[in-house]
């Protein structure tokens, strides 16, 4: 079977396993690989947002980007924006923009405890 190429965004943080409670907690996501280090620790996870892949790593040096100015953004498109963009408020992030509608999209935007920033959305129906 051929392998299909994919991306997944690797996110550096200062405490994996922290970060790892706050997806599940703020999108569902679903810890699909593990590795603990030597310490017995998180070192490494592979997690699922309704089959969306990503990793998230232990890096004692992570820094957090300064709220809403980072280079790089994670757009998490979803069935229901409002709902998920509430659920990820209501677990720690912070509201960098309210979910809204604009060049055919719904979309709210969000930074992680960790620094990272999440575009919660759904492409609207064409007219």
């Amino acid at each position: 079977m051929k392998l299909q190429t994919s991306i997944a965004p690797w996110l550096a943080v200062s405490d994996a396993q922290k970060a790892v409670d706050f997806y599940k907690a703020a999108f569902d996501a679903v810890e699909v690989y593990r590795l603990d280090g030597d310490d017995g620790n998180l070192a490494v996870a592979q997690l699922s947002i309704g089959g969306a892949m990503f990793w998230v790593q232990d890096d004692a040096d992570a820094i957090p980007e300064v709220s809403g100015t980072g280079s790089i953004r994670m757009i998490l498109s979803v069935e229901d924006p409002d709902a998920v963009f509430d659920q990820a408020v209501g677990a720690g992030a912070e509201v960098v923009a309210r979910v809204s509608e604009g060049h055919g999209w719904r979309t709210g935007r969000i930074t992680d405890p960790f620094g990272h920033d999440w575009e919660i959305s759904r492409q609207l129906a064409s007219s």
